[in-house]
């Protein structure tokens, strides 16, 4: 298993499938970020190998303790991530430095489709303090308008049924505490 972190959650993909923190990658962060007037990125670019062949773009947003803050809508603030983050592993296959960046935008260039990830986690208790803000349902109907021709049927999903993708399991990292 390949093991990922991101804030509190700890993501394992299969070892078989080539995945990267794109968000974390120095052509990223230190090359195609600035470029453009400025450009935003997924969390997670996950190539799934044959016989799927499936390039998934994951985000990940967990608001069991801190509520959402940003002004932009989310299903917006998702699609822009995935069309900066596709023309950033386009030129991160040819500009990369690094060899496990280089090597995984090939492999992401190279697959046979193109797959959308939101992972939402939210309060599994509802309060005044933190409640449950958003609906997956309506993030999902506005996302999938948004991005259509990227992926026809992007998928919006938590800890509960990320594993029904078929790939990937995520828990919260047993070194934190709870929330």
């Amino acid at each position: 298993m390949t093991r990922l972190i991101e804030g509190d959650l700890v993501f394992e993909f299969p070892e078989n499938w080539k995945v990267g923190q794109y968000d974390r990658w120095a052509f990223y962060r230190k090359r195609f970020k600035g470029c453009c007037s400025g450009n935003k990125a997924v969390d997670f670019a996950a190539v799934c190998p044959e016989p799927q062949n499936i390039l998934w773009l994951v985000e990940v947003k967990d608001y069991r303790v801190h509520r959402r803050t940003k002004i932009v809508d989310l299903p917006l603030e998702m699609a822009l991530k995935v069309r900066d983050s596709l023309a950033g592993i386009a030129a991160g296959r040819f500009q990369a430095d690094d060899h496990d960046e280089k090597h995984i935008a090939e492999k992401a260039l190279r697959t046979q489709k193109l797959r959308v990830a939101l992972h939402i986690e939210q309060p599994l208790k509802h309060s005044k303090m933190f409640p449950r803000a958003i609906d997956p349902s309506k993030v999902y109907q506005k996302l999938k308008s948004l991005i259509k021709s990227i992926d026809p049927h992007p998928v919006v999903v938590d800890r509960s049924n990320c594993h029904a993708l078929g790939g990937w399991r995520v828990q919260a990292d047993s070194r934190l505490p709870s929330k």
